[in-house]
């Protein structure tokens, strides 16, 4: 069949240019009858899905074959008919077929109706130093409020090692940064490294003909650190198996409850700590210690580069008549930025700086995607806490509450403590819950002289530290 791009010149030729047959023919030097089939012929869509025909199909054949199977197939082995006995038995029905005819249609209701045929996947071997690397989306809380994060995970499936690093985004200079720091977490870089169709590192996705293509920064920060690449095929998670198990893993072991998290290099360390002594336990298939098979896996890794691998990107902006420039999405004021015809930006995975065409630093600051949050829905939680106020201090959220307003709430007598959730939720109608702690003096202990007794100035230096905001 001709591609539809000809048999529409076809069609153009016939009915728009009215050539003959002939003169169709001589001019695409194709043949004859192709050529008065798509020139007069209608070409409608036709399902590409085949249909069974022949005499099995059609005829009560392919259902007696179809009883007998299934009957045989309640016996022992041995007492099952085979192939020729089968046939025999339908000639003798008056079948004037061919045995290869029985034999492809017994072949096709085997595929579909044996139970026994594998539909999954053989188990693969991982050789030391092969690693799996995914991205996972966490919740965490900062500065009182919801933080999505997307951690890296990078698992090493011989010994059942992982090891995580939160970013705040997905992208390219998250991607190398996060890898960076997995190897130096690992005390070294694994010989090859199997991923997903990741847009960081795969431009093109693997197709039947051919393999995926890589990034250019990607390739150059691989050649850099020696290691190889191996993509997934695309929609096919279980290829990395042991990275995808081990995000859930970490989801459901130290994410459970969101932590808080001041910065993202203190969360690393933590995730890296806890992390570390996850690896005390005995392998899930093995029976030996996962720290105890990761020490030996350590000697094969390759060994870190002496030259820091610098992490950026640089990327050319169009600046409008307000000084603004877009940049992850979000429009950036920069002074002085429309006196150019463009700007450069040079980002890095949490800062960018902005730079004109003669070298200049702009601005530079954190980059828009660091200050995405979403607000704890506190009045909810607090209607609920109102009901039931001893379970404040066991809540999921308890650890969520500004110092103040925590030890304001943290009194033993639960009248109280009611009392103060009430005051704390009608607030919250007015003002958000980083407001009401840093205005505490003036709209709590403004409604009265000295409510509760208590002396805020007295109160604020017996705190602790980690209390005082």
């Amino acid at each position: 069949m001709l591609a539809m791009s000809d048999i529409n010149c076809i069609k153009h030729l016939r009915n728009k240019k009215g050539l003959s047959i002939t003169k169709i023919k001589e001019t695409l030097g194709i043949n004859w009858r192709t050529a008065k089939k798509y020139a007069d012929e209608n070409q409608l869509p036709e399902s590409k899905i085949k249909q069974p025909n022949g005499m099995m199909y059609t005829d009560k054949w392919g259902e007696i074959i179809s009883d007998w199977l299934f009957e045989d197939s309640k016996l022992k082995k041995k007492l099952r008919r085979n192939k020729k006995a089968l046939f025999k038995d339908l000639q003798a029905l008056g079948f004037n077929g061919s045995y290869r005819t029985v034999c492809y249609f017994i072949s096709d209701w085997e595929n579909s109706h044996n139970e026994e045929i594998d539909r999954g996947h053989d188990r693969l071997e991982h050789p030391p130093s092969e690693a799996q690397v995914d991205f996972g989306l966490m919740e965490v809380v900062k500065d009182g409020e919801f933080v999505d994060t997307h951690v890296l995970v990078m698992s090493y499936p011989h010994s059942n090692a992982a090891f995580a690093v939160p970013l705040p985004s997905e992208n390219q200079e998250c991607f190398l940064h996060g890898l960076k720091l997995l190897f130096s977490q690992s005390g070294g870089v694994p010989k090859r490294i199997r991923i997903d169709n990741l847009t960081p590192a795969v431009k093109k996705v693997r197709s039947k003909i051919e393999e995926a293509k890589l990034t250019d920064a990607f390739i150059q920060f691989q050649n850099h650190y020696g290691f190889e690449v191996q993509v997934c095929n695309p929609r096919s998670g279980h290829e990395k198996g042991s990275v995808e198990n081990k995000v859930g893993y970490i989801r459901y072991n130290f994410f459970t409850t969101s932590p808080v998290m001041n910065n993202f290099e203190e969360l690393t360390e933590s995730l890296r700590i806890q992390l570390q002594k996850d690896r005390q336990r005995l392998h899930y298939e093995k029976e030996v210690m996962i720290e105890d098979l990761w020490d030996k896996e350590k000697s094969f890794l390759l060994e870190l580069p002496t030259e820091d691998y610098p992490i950026f990107k640089e990327v050319e902006a169009k600046v409008n008549k307000f000084n603004e420039a877009k940049l992850d999405g979000s429009l950036i004021h920069i002074p002085k930025a429309s006196n150019y015809p463009f700007i450069y930006f040079v980002l890095n995975w949490d800062k960018f700086k902005a730079v004109s065409p003669d070298g200049e630093i702009l601005l530079e600051d954190f980059r828009p995607y660091m200050n995405k949050k979403r607000a704890i829905p506190w009045i909810s939680i607090f209607k609920d806490w109102i009901r039931k106020p001893r379970v404040v201090p066991y809540s999921r959220y308890q650890k969520y509450l500004p110092g103040r307003v925590n030890d304001y709430l943290m009194v033993e007598d639960l009248v109280v403590r009611k009392e103060r959730l009430l005051e704390i939720v009608n607030l919250l109608v007015t003002h958000d819950m980083k407001r009401i702690n840093e205005e505490f003096y003036d709209l709590i202990s403004g409604k009265n002289e000295n409510p509760f007794g208590l002396d805020w100035s007295e109160y604020d230096s017996l705190a602790p530290l980690e209390r005082s905001e």
